[in-house]
């Protein structure tokens, strides 16, 4: 026996002893890493933690499978487990996509794959990984040679007329994590059918074929675009310009992330030039130093504190914020015309509904818009769009999963030629047909253009909210999370959703429930116990409607992060409002009573 042989011997050894905390699923997987040769090069670590009796690390890298969901293979890094984010899970992932591919070739152009990466600690040697793979597996690799931001990576996919292409991100996820975007030849993220296959190539790949990534760069089966790319994909952004006012004083926080190389060249392609990137936050830094709890998301406005202060200080107009790979944006303003004033950060859903309706103005005007026009929106995003949308006489596509690639999917359904808008309520916008996924770099764009439209007439673009809720109604949404982390959170999420479906309670916020929404049974059933089939795509989601219209929550799982997700609505008619500030006083009590019943509800599980 060999010391190696025996070292593995008694490892197992003392994984069969191992402690009651250590789940069955990280038993099962621990053991097939250290016996299947698929694993081999990882045993001496596995070995290691065993031996060193790190019990809780084996079970937080082993315990499940990492998944697929709504934005990829995301998690957090770690260089052991099938729960982690390392050079297996995301080999597997390229492994699985390249064989999937090919399976579906049929011949008629080259095989190829386009890949970016963004900020993140090890994201570099990920790209690096999947071009590695995927030109062993006989793909010419398109690769943007820096930080570059998602919806570069889509247009690159859509350019060089790509097979699939990979984008190295964990998007606004803390620090510890990094994952795989996988896209699919239109430049969306994969939709059925193609996810599910090309999971199940995934969860059954054996071994991982790479090439060597600078011996493939010389012998040219890895091509640097990012000059090119960087121009073309400008452009477009540019192409979706309106023309307008340009006085503007704008800063701009890529939070440590991608966004200057795609928010910067896209402003000052529209004619802002008087644009202030945020110092504290402009270095690439993976660690995201200076911003709340080092997690970069526009969607926290705490994140804005510290750029509202240099706003005060230098009369500034108008902050804007991406994530770390730009798909998202946020923003904050004077709540007046007066920077020196009070200032406040604007929802999703609030951005979204601004540019929805400046969109379609301005196409209305210019005499480019008609009936068979049409937005997208998710099942979660805030009905204001839609409301706005009907204003203008346009349609809205709203019955959609929750992910801006169902979105994606749409347009390509539904037709790119007359698709106007995309949004959904975390902070993604899109317009045009040059990416299918949400942009940073246009969002700021045109909510820049906005800005100055409306400062021009002496508003600010609280006051331009404020006049939508005059004319379509007040709209309030909030999303709360409840974090259910480990391998007994999978379990607690299963027994909540099966909860709400089977004993859901009878009223939220003081409101009766009058009718359950459920997606994955794709029946609604009312408060008396009738229930009717649901015409909807299939989801791990219900949505609980109250007795006033237009209030509802809606509750899933996230595809990405072990948590549970609750989507509350308010709305006010128009023709109901009266005080404006007191029905947002009123619905913030609501939103909060919701909230309460909704975590106690949570807890019970």
């Amino acid at each position: 026996m060999t010391n190696a042989t025996h070292e593995v011997s008694a490892a197992l050894e003392q994984l069969d002893s191992a402690p009651d905390t250590l789940s069955a699923g990280a038993r099962d997987n621990i053991h097939q890493w250290l016996s299947e040769a698929r694993y081999a090069k990882y045993i001496p670590q596995v070995v290691e933690h065993i031996m060193a009796d790190k019990w809780q690390e084996l079970d937080d890298a082993f315990w499940t499978v990492i998944p697929f969901g709504t934005g990829g293979r995301r998690g957090r890094m770690y260089p052991i487990g099938c729960n982690a984010i390392n050079d297996r899970t995301i080999g597997e992932s390229a492994q699985g996509l390249a064989e999937y591919v090919k399976e579906q070739d049929d011949g008629s152009r080259e095989l190829s794959c386009a890949i970016a990466y963004d900020t993140r600690h090890n994201s570099r040697h990920f790209a690096e990984l999947c071009a590695g793979i995927m030109v062993a597996a006989g793909f010419k690799v398109y690769f943007l040679d820096d930080y570059r931001s998602t919806p570069e990576l889509s247009f690159l996919v859509r350019q060089k007329k790509c097979s699939c292409g990979i984008m190295v991100t964990a998007s606004h996820n803390p620090p510890s994590d990094n994952a795989v975007k996988v896209y699919w030849s239109t430049g969306g993220q994969i939709l059925p059918p193609h996810d599910e296959a090309i999971i199940e190539r995934v969860m059954n790949t054996q071994d991982i074929e790479q090439a060597d990534f600078g011996q493939a760069l010389s012998d040219g089966h890895v091509a640097m675009c990012k000059e090119e790319i960087d121009a073309a994909y400008i452009a477009e952004v540019k192409g979706q310009r309106f023309d307008g006012p340009r006085d503007l004083k704008i800063i701009f926080s890529p939070l440590h992330g991608v966004g200057s190389s795609a928010v910067c060249p896209a402003l000052d392609a529209d004619g802002f030039t008087d644009v202030e990137v945020f110092a504290d936050h402009a270095e690439p830094n993976a660690d995201f130093p200076n911003v709340p709890g080092h997690v970069s998301n526009p969607e926290n406005p705490a994140v804005f504190d510290s750029i509202i202060e240099r706003g005060k200080e230098i009369g500034a107009d108008l902050i804007l914020a991406s994530d770390p790979d730009c798909d998202r944006m946020g923003a904050a303003t004077p709540v007046t015309t007066d920077p020196k004033g009070e200032w406040r950060t604007f929802t999703g859903n609030q951005l979204g509904a601004m540019l929805i309706d400046y969109v379609l103005e301005r196409r209305s005007k210019a005499g480019s818009l008609a009936p068979d026009h049409y937005i997208a929106i998710t099942l979660v995003t805030t009905q204001m769009g839609r409301r706005i949308a009907d204003s203008y006489g346009v349609k809205t596509y709203g019955n959609l999963h929750v992910g801006f690639k169902w979105i994606g999917g749409q347009i390509d359904a539904a037709g790119p030629d007359k698709f106007v808008f995309g949004t959904e309520e975390s902070h993604g916008y899109m317009t045009g047909t040059y990416v299918r996924d949400k942009d940073g770099g246009v969002a700021c764009m045109l909510l820049s253009e906005l800005a100055a439209c409306v400062k021009a007439q002496g508003k600010s673009l609280h006051e331009k909210l404020e006049a939508l809720w005059w004319q379509h109604g007040y709209h309030a949404e909030r999303t709360i999370n409840v974090f259910m982390k480990g391998s007994e959170g999978m379990s607690r999420m299963q027994a909540l959703m099966a909860k709400f479906r089977n004993e859901r309670p009878k009223q939220l916020g003081g409101i009766d429930i009058t009718q359950v929404r459920d997606y994955q049974s794709l029946t609604t059933t009312k408060a008396d116990g009738t229930s009717e089939p649901l015409d909807a795509p299939s989801a791990n989601m219900v949505i609980l409607d109250l007795a006033e219209n237009g209030n509802y929550v809606a509750v899933r799982p996230s595809g990405t992060e072990p948590k549970v997700k609750f989507y509350m609505f308010t709305f006010v008619p128009a023709e109901q409002l009266a005080d404006l500030e007191m029905t947002a006083q009123q619905m913030n009590e609501r939103l909060d009573s919701m909230a309460a019943d909704l975590q106690a509800f949570a807890d019970s599980v």
